[in-house]
């Protein structure tokens, strides 16, 4: 590589350095839910595209939750579970069609409490993961072999199940077994430990 290539790199690490410091909405615990959104051109400075032995075709996060998934994955693996992600960043565009077409088949009311309105999505961040099991459907994930395992150990790699079954009428959405959120180690361990949801946790810390 020559020195041009070298400039471009220290740039490219500098400008990354220098968002994540400056702009919280690259904060690794934005809080981005019903009432908390993301402008509609908002794309993470640092995605990086999945390994794809722990991803469905081709999905991308933020660096540092790219790099816990897939720590997880291959610890999965060498206990003979499969983790495969299915779902990770969406861009506005991605999260307009997506929610409209919930509206057409489902109906307004059934579309609140499963999917989120344009700019209002987690996966918006390059933070949040829908996840399957060996059974091949992120929809009976609960019914796979991968979903005790995935539930008790999901905080030990930095990541949340985000919408539990008993908090809808904190977080505004249905139980999603499949679907968890990177919020760093430190964090994801104590809401485990507490039973807390990301909204319950920011309040703590408030």
């Amino acid at each position: 590589m020559n020195i041009q290539g070298y400039i471009y790199i220290i740039i490219i690490i500098l400008i990354i350095i220098f968002v994540k410091e400056e702009d919280p909405i690259n904060d690794t615990l934005i809080l981005v839910n019903k009432e908390n959104g993301l402008p509609s051109d908002y794309i993470p400075v640092d995605l990086e595209l999945i390994d794809k032995k722990f991803a469905f075709d081709n999905k991308y996060l933020r660096h540092e939750a790219r790099s816990n998934i897939e720590k997880l994955g291959s610890d999965a693996l060498a206990l003979g579970y499969k983790i495969i992600v299915v779902s990770a960043f969406r861009d506005y565009k991605y999260q307009y069609d997506l929610h409209n077409e919930y509206i057409k088949v489902k109906g307004a009311q059934y579309a609140e409490l499963c999917s989120a309105r344009p700019g209002y999505s987690e996966h918006q961040t390059g933070l949040a993961i829908d996840v399957m099991g060996s059974n091949n459907d992120y929809n009976l994930f609960e019914e796979s072999i991968e979903f005790n395992w995935m539930r008790n150990n999901a905080h030990r790699y930095g990541f949340i199940l985000r919408y539990p079954y008993d908090k809808t009428d904190i977080t505004g959405y249905k139980y999603e077994p499949w679907h968890y959120r990177y919020v760093g180690l430190k964090t994801a361990e104590y809401i485990y430990k507490h039973n807390l949801t990301l909204e319950e946790y920011i309040k703590k810390q408030t």
